[in-house]
């Protein structure tokens, strides 16, 4: 079967950015919300006792309102992250933002109200339903608020962050759009690739001069904009420092962890164990320089494809990596497949490679169509369809948590990013199982290790950049020298000098520093990797048996900490480094493979 390389957004909202559904979509929004804003004010739990039918119909209006937001965002930043010229597509989304800010400002109020119950009350409220269904969430949203300020507070707050904080992130997006990187096809002419396109072959060229050409020529082109990319990056940290000092926290850690609903006890140990174990990795790494006929690898070549011996790296068309995934997604479990294969027929996939995107990929979710959307730009290598599964993973996991009350489904990112690694290790072991000699082996096995160098030094080297950042930026704004300072340093350590190129600029060209909606976006990508390992070695071990297990863990990702999550569905306690060697060890093994099939090459 063909597939289509780009998505369908019209069976959303027809029309695009100027579409007249999605104008009335968002203003019955608006209509539910001033409906809900009253509904909020009027409510009183002294007077709703002993039934609560006015609180269950406040939290069903929130789950309504909750759902259509999410659907017209997924659609505008879709358009968006398609055509990033696409002026109409930013106000509709800024318009939307400020909806968000302001439904924000009233499920404050519900919050307070909630803190405002005695114990006893709540005790009792928590047996009856729907509040038993989703009490992990509710007795989340009560402890939180205590550290609420007055609702007026809390209303300016968030009034002010649309244009302030969420402000400088769509500043942010404005900004890339103006990056361009030149790069010399065959013939000779010179073309300017959008940050997607040029990400894509500075990582992906098989031909060592080019990636590094292009690395060259990405610096150069970030560097020309890092005042402004420092300014946006020093205002977005400073509102944030300023919003949780306003709220008692001094730790800019303890927001970071509370959404993803783990211990620093979890995350210290993760990262003390992946540092005692990053000598085995910086072998791998000074072996695949050898391979590539290099001193040491620059910072282009650590995801960069092999070719060992008379094999050329292989590349996938579309139609190609879409069978190879369906196909290995169905041996593992079939409702995984008829996802994917719902996604490809029903176009939720953008993948074209062309002028205008943005970098990076992602999957949204539209609650209300019952689907989600992928964004990627594939050019073919291996990592692309890795990456393709990867966000299918997200998919998958949406999916089966559909039939869940709203509230249930707010997975947070670390747990978030198990079944799209999973998915992805589906895909990666595939192609090593199926490597027609060695010199195809080894090829795969250095794909798939590359991916665990990048989540053991690449995550790190961004988690400890934020950490020092933002420790400074508490001392006043920090200059984008300063900026490129603390990037090149971070990244020597994390990976252990084991490169002779480093990307001191990728503060300014990495999206994810510039989230507003998920503050530290590095750590929760390397959890999601090793606790996936874990995952997927008990998949191995019970085969098809382990689908509805599987399906069991991700239905519980948003309605208990991390921990316990581990705990009740693999029997490990996370806080200690056990769980964490083990995962890596399987890692271990990839490498002791992939040195003994290479050394015959060097």
């Amino acid at each position: 079967m063909t597939y289509q390389i780009n998505w369908d957004m019209d069976s959303v909202f027809p029309g695009g950015s100027s579409s007249s559904a999605l104008r009335k979509k968002m203003d019955s929004l608006v209509n539910k919300k001033t409906a809900y804003e009253e509904a909020v004010h009027n409510w009183n739990w002294t007077e709703d006792k002993p039934d609560y039918i006015k609180l269950a119909e406040i939290l069903k209006m929130q789950e309504e309102l909750s759902n259509g937001l999410s659907e017209s965002m997924t659609f505008t930043r879709g358009l968006l992250s398609a055509d990033v010229t696409d002026k109409k597509a930013a106000v509709l989304t800024n318009e939307l933002g400020e909806l968000a800010s302001e439904l924000n400002s009233v499920n404050t109020v519900v919050t307070k109200k909630l803190v405002a119950m005695p114990d006893n009350e709540w005790d009792e409220l928590l047996k009856k339903e729907p509040f038993k269904a989703v009490s992990f969430v509710l007795t989340e949203q009560r402890e939180q608020g205590n550290e609420l300020l007055s609702e007026k507070e809390e209303a300016l707050i968030n009034a002010l962050s649309n244009d302030g904080f969420r402000g400088w992130g769509d500043h942010y997006n404005s900004l890339v759009a103006t990056v361009t990187i030149p790069f010399q096809e065959k013939d000779g002419s010179i073309t300017h690739l959008s940050a997607g396109q040029a990400q894509n072959q500075m990582e992906s060229h098989p031909d060592t001069n080019v990636r590094h050409q292009v690395l060259k020529d990405w610096e150069e082109a970030w560097s020309e904009k890092t005042s402004l990319f420092a300014d946006t990056l020093n205002r977005l940290a400073g509102f944030r420092l300023a919003n949780y000092k306003a709220h008692g926290v001094e730790d800019y850690l303890k927001r970071p962890l509370e959404y993803n609903r783990m211990k620093k006890e979890t995350l210290d140990t993760m990262w003390d164990t992946i540092t005692a174990n990053k000598g085995m990795v910086k072998d791998y790494l000074d072996r695949k320089a050898k391979l590539l006929g290099l001193d040491k690898l620059s910072w282009s070549d650590v995801e960069a494809p092999l070719s060992v011996g008379d094999y050329t790296a292989r590349t996938y068309s579309y139609d190609e990596a879409a069978r190879f995934i369906l196909e290995n997604f169905k041996k593992f479990s079939g409702e995984m497949a008829s996802l994917a294969e719902t996604a490809f027929e029903e176009r939720w996939i953008e993948a074209e490679d062309r002028p205008g995107k943005r970098p990076g990929g992602y999957c949204a979710n539209l609650p209300e169509s019952g689907q989600s959307r992928i964004f990627m730009t594939f050019s073919g290598s291996t990592n692309e369809v890795s990456t393709l599964a990867h966000e299918l993973g997200h998919a998958f996991h949406s999916h089966v948590m559909r039939d869940l009350p709203v509230l249930n489904r707010r997975y947070a990112m670390n747990v978030a990013e198990t079944a799209s690694t999973f998915a992805e290790m589906l895909i990666s072991d595939a192609t090593v199982r199926e490597a027609s000699d060695k010199a195809e082996k080894i090829n795969l096995l250095d794909s798939k290790i590359s991916r665990a160098a990048t989540m053991f030094m690449n995550i790190h080297a961004r988690f400890l950049f934020e950490t020092r950042f933002y420790e400074e930026r508490k001392k006043g704004l920090v200059s984008d020298e300063r900026l490129n300072e603390l990037m090149l340093d971070a990244q020597k350590e994390a990976y252990k000098e084991s490169l002779n190129v480093y990307h001191p600029t990728f503060w300014a060209s990495k999206l994810h520093f510039y989230n507003t909606g998920v503050p530290f976006y590095n750590f929760p990508y390397t959890f999601g990797f090793l606790f996936s390992l874990g995952i997927y070695a008990r998949s191995l071990e019970e085969g098809k048996a382990f689908e509805e297990k599987y399906i069991a863990l991700l239905r519980d990702t948003a309605s208990m900490t991390t921990e316990e999550l581990a705990q009740k569905h693999l029997g490990v306690d996370l806080t200690k480094p056990d769980f964490w060697q083990a995962a890596i060890d399987t890692i271990q093994t990839d490498i002791q493979q992939f040195m003994e099939l290479t050394e015959e090459y060097i």
